[in-house]
């Protein structure tokens, strides 16, 4: 049986084959000629290197594909975070499951760029103005033990940082990151301060560099040019780099394919191996290094192993000088003796590279392990062979058998031997479909297909999230070590197989393929979940305290196979509520899989305060109150989030304005409207385009949501009727946007925001009334009780300065910064009233903040105050 350990070391640069396990959608790495000649010019080469930023959208791609795909090293790219505490410019998802987007679409862009991806286990909180505040968050020495588990188990020989580690970086994360980054290549060596048996072997970096590909060019020392065409690629490292960075769709990345020369530069900072060398004088990243593989003679002891390393590095380049995209067979014979001197080197195919010192052995194991992947990628496309695994159902139940289809493909000149079809990561068995058989011969353009049942492993989302987040780091121990894999489905399938005497292992996810009349061949990971996924619409939800509350809930059920069954629904309802039924009984199943929504009507009325309202679902004896949530976009892959079937109802103390009917305008990462139907105002989604022709006479209130003049054309184009609108006498609240809010029309009077714009990042930051704030008065008397329990942050985008038709509210700051009075803005405009407002209400209002619903319904009832009287 292929242990976890030697699937590990054969993973990652299988990046570089046609994957099948991919939607057509998805970003497609090189294929056919250009993986082959990618494959063969990586074969000689041993560097390594680790470039360290704080968010998924901080790494320079450009950078990351012209070491990648340019020089052939090994490059991986260390986020410290997975970009949770960001906003989404494709849909509604915030928090852990945008993390989960950001952490798919770095994988696409991985996939693209060549290089591996890393974590550590920081949440992303939000955005933070100094390190010293990211490390009230973060323990530092916490995270940075996360970095050192990266660099001694990748063992770069070159660490960059993005960030300088100073204020200039504009960002705590970014600069939180450039000092771990150095603190990392100084402390990766020392065991005593990070213990081998917690932190792995020892690492000494050789060279430290910042990248200042975008600030501080005039400090470089190195400089590339990324937009050097490459023949195999048909692009430039720069193009490349482009669409890689395209794919982070939820951040608006995309960014044209330039051709022409492209810097990135770098200034050396640490040098362990040439400081005799001023780093002005440098004349590549890796001077001062021996990046052949004569440096690693000194692991190996003499006689036989010693030889066969002395004779690998020629193999390899016979290997790689034998490339011929017309005949790729050819490669196979000089692959086969590049393979078997690799194994008398490590002790066998397999062994561990020991031996000699120990800083040698190890860097000669990771550089075996990445050659090894190397060897496996250039003998799968110089051989033709490609491996499909399909299920039947693209959510099989857990713990229940599924019959797998694999069919390995023979598309060489070569006849091959598939010694195995073995199926990993289904529960604690890896089946073998050709146990019974043993190996097959496949001849030229034949192909081998078998079907066996594989039971599939217990349901699971992403894995950094099986365990609750501690504050503001995730719960899983040893994530800052875990690099993230390429497949994600319910089993992968391993085929070792032999061909011209060379070996390899080529691998596949477990996938459900299906026609569509429009996308044509559509495939999608197939993902273990519940016999019965039970869910709830939202998280939380507001009602108003004391007063009567009468509410359908639905119950959303999932059923994960064709089985008929009858499903109990029950829910345990906190003092206060009843439902109009106990129980509800649904049939789930017949000729696929079902689903179905179980409506109760809640009457009753609860006290202030938060109270849960818990489903369940009996079905076969099993009673279930847990389901997902499925995040999916074209570009990404699948991802299911499990929660539990429950739902918090906020009880807020809150009096509305009466006769209310708010239309609303979506914006970005926007939850708002939900919440503001909660409160029992009614609420109308407008679609912007149909702002233009829209009947807005029937409503009193219109509410835009956060930066949606940015993202929408069509509501900048109909702004001027909104704004006539209110001069007849409407109430029209905009949240925050960004520095578009100060182009002329947007906004009935202007304002200016500083570059940066201020931000109050301290969600517990002051807030101090200005004057006789009626906004802050009528129709609920807010207080200090109502700026408490905020997330993430108070305000974003502030304005610097305002026109004198506004009337202020609040002044507020984070600590030693000057108040800013400008987080609440009312004007009268007609007969109407206009608001502006900054405060983070599209983070609060989903969440259930208390004061946020009464802030509201404040500034909604802004429109009954004679123009005179606002303040």
């Amino acid at each position: 049986m292929l242990n976890r350990t030697h699937r590990a070391a054969t993973a990652a640069l299988l990046l570089l084959v046609p994957a099948a396990a991919r939607a057509q959608s998805l970003a497609e790495p090189p294929r056919g000629a250009a993986a082959l000649a990618q494959a063969a010019d990586a074969l000689p080469v041993t560097a390594r290197v680790l470039v360290v930023g704080a968010h998924p959208d901080d790494e320079d791609t450009r950078l990351l594909a012209w070491l990648a795909r340019g020089r052939h090293a090994e490059t991986a790219y260390l986020s410290l975070t997975r970009g949770d505490g960001g906003q989404n410019l494709i849909g509604n998802e915030l928090g852990e499951a945008l993390g989960a987007i950001r952490t798919e679409e770095l994988l696409a862009a991985r996939r693209l760029d060549g290089a591996r991806q890393f974590f550590t286990r920081a949440f992303d909180f939000g955005f933070s103005k100094s390190a010293d505040e990211t490390f009230r968050h973060w323990p530092r020495d916490t995270v940075l033990g996360d970095v050192v588990r990266v660099v001694r188990a990748f063992r770069p020989h070159v660490v960059i940082a993005i960030f300088s580690g100073t204020r200039a970086d504009g960002h705590g994360h970014h600069e939180a990151s450039g000092l771990l980054a150095r603190e990392a290549y100084d402390a990766a060596a020392d065991t005593a301060r990070f213990p081998a048996r917690d932190f792995g072997p020892a690492w000494s970096v050789p060279k430290f560099y910042r990248n200042t590909s975008y600030r501080g060019a005039e400090t470089a020392t190195l400089r590339y040019d990324a937009g050097a065409y490459d023949a195999a690629l048909g692009r430039s490292f720069a193009e490349l780099a482009a669409i890689s960075r395209t794919q982070h769709k939820s951040q608006g990345q995309g960014g044209a394919e330039r051709k022409g020369p492209s810097v990135v530069s770098m200034r050396r900072e640490a040098s362990r191996v040439n400081a005799q060398t001023g780093p002005n004088d440098e004349r590549d990243l890796f001077d001062g290094l021996d990046t052949t593989w004569a440096r690693l003679a000194a692991a190996v002891p003499g006689g036989p192993r010693r030889a066969a390393l002395d004779s690998l590095p020629a193999a390899l380049e016979a290997a790689r000088a034998a490339l011929d995209v017309r005949r790729p067979e050819a490669m196979l014979p000089p692959l086969a003796r590049a393979e078997r001197l690799l194994g008398v080197a490590c002790g066998g195919r397999g062994g561990a590279c020991d031996g000699g010192r120990a800083d040698a052995a190890r860097d000669l194991e990771a550089t075996r392990a990445q050659t090894v992947e190397r060897l496996h990628a250039a003998v799968q496309q110089a051989a033709g062979v490609l491996v499909e695994a399909t299920a039947p159902t693209e959510t099989p139940v857990a713990g229940s058998p599924v019959p797998v289809t694999v069919t390995v493909y023979n598309r060489g000149p070569r006849p091959i031997r598939v010694r195995a079809l073995q199926v990993e990561g289904a529960g604690d068995a890896s089946p073998d479909l050709l146990r019974a058989e043993g190996a097959q011969e496949l001849a030229p353009g034949a192909s081998l297909t078998r079907t066996g049942p594989v039971v599939m492993p217990a349901a699971r989302g992403p894995w950094w999230l099986a365990a609750p987040r501690q504050g503001d780091l995730f719960g899983v121990p040893g994530s800052g070590t875990r690099e993230e894999w390429k497949h994600v489905g319910a089993a992968d399938v391993i085929v070792p197989f032999e061909v011209d005497g060379a070996s390899a292992v080529a691998e596949a996810s477990v996938v459900r393929r299906t026609v569509d009349a429009v996308r044509g061949d559509v495939v999608r990971p197939a993902a273990p979940v519940p016999a019965v996924s039970v869910t709830l619409e939202r998280a939380v939800e507001y009602a108003r305290a004391g007063a009567p509350l009468d509410r359908v809930l639905r119950v959303h059920l999932r059923a994960a196979d064709t089985t008929t069954r009858a499903v109990t629904v029950r829910l345990a309802l906190p003092a206060g509520l009843a439902a109009d039924s106990a129980a509800r009984t649904v049939t789930l199943g017949g000729a696929s899989p079902a689903q179905a929504a179980v409506a109760f009507r809640l009457r009753g009325q609860l006290p202030r305060g938060r109270h849960v309202v818990r489903a369940t679902a009996a079905s076969g004896g099993e009673t279930l109150a847990a389901g997902y949530q499925l995040v999916d976009y074209e570009h990404v892959r699948p991802q299911r989030l499990y929660r539990p079937a429950e739902v918090a109802l906020e009880a807020v103390d809150v009096a509305l304005p009466p006769r209310a009917a708010v239309a609303y305008v979506p914006g970005v990462s926007d939850n708002v409207a939900p919440a503001l139907a909660d409160l029992g105002l009614p609420v109308t989604v407008l679609d912007s385009a149909a702002l233009g022709t829209a009947d807005l006479s029937r409503f009193t209130h219109v509410v835009v949501g956060p930066r949606a003049y940015e993202a929408n054309a069509a509501l900048r184009a109909n702004n001027p009727r909104l704004l006539a609108w209110a001069r007849a006498g409407g109430t029209m609240v905009v949240q925050y946007g960004q520095y578009e809010m100060a182009r002329p029309g947007v906004m009935p009077y202007p304002v200016t925001l500083g570059r940066p714009a201020q931000r109050v990042t301290i969600e517990e930051a002051p807030v101090r009334t200005l004057g006789n704030a009626r906004v802050l008065q009528s129709p609920n008397r807010l207080g200090p009780a109502d700026w408490q329990g905020w997330v993430q942050e108070r305000a974003t985008y502030m304005p610097a300065t305002a026109d004198a038709a506004y009337r202020t509210a609040v002044a507020i700051a984070d600590p030693a910064e000057p108040d800013n009075p400008n987080g609440i803005l009312v004007a009268p405009v007609g007969r109407g009233t206009y608001v502006y407002v900054t405060l983070a209400l599209f983070r609060q209002l989903p969440a259930g903040v208390p004061g946020a619903a009464r802030l509201v319904a404040n500034l909604l009832a802004a429109r009954a105050e004679p123009a005179a009287a606002v303040q």
